[in-house]
């Protein structure tokens, strides 16, 4: 293994992960690593949720002249 990481989690967060691991027999960090590594898949397939909410203009910024239905 490579790093070792101290969180703090909220008490309801630490129940589910306890019974998580005691009912899969998966150990707490295995859990933990998984949903990491599911959390890095996701955002590398959605690379442009990076520019969500940085694009500034009106609101038909998209809609072009000639194309509208009268």
């Amino acid at each position: 293994m490579g790093h070792t990481l101290t969180i703090r989690i909220p008490a309801e967060l630490a129940t589910w992960l306890e019974n998580e691991a005691a009912e899969t027999g998966v150990s707490q960090g295995r859990i933990v690593r998984d949903q990491l590594e599911k959390a890095k898949g996701k955002a590398a397939r959605q690379p442009f949720m990076r520019l969500a909410g940085s694009v500034a203009g009106p609101r038909n910024l998209s809609t072009r002249k000639g194309f509208s239905k009268q």
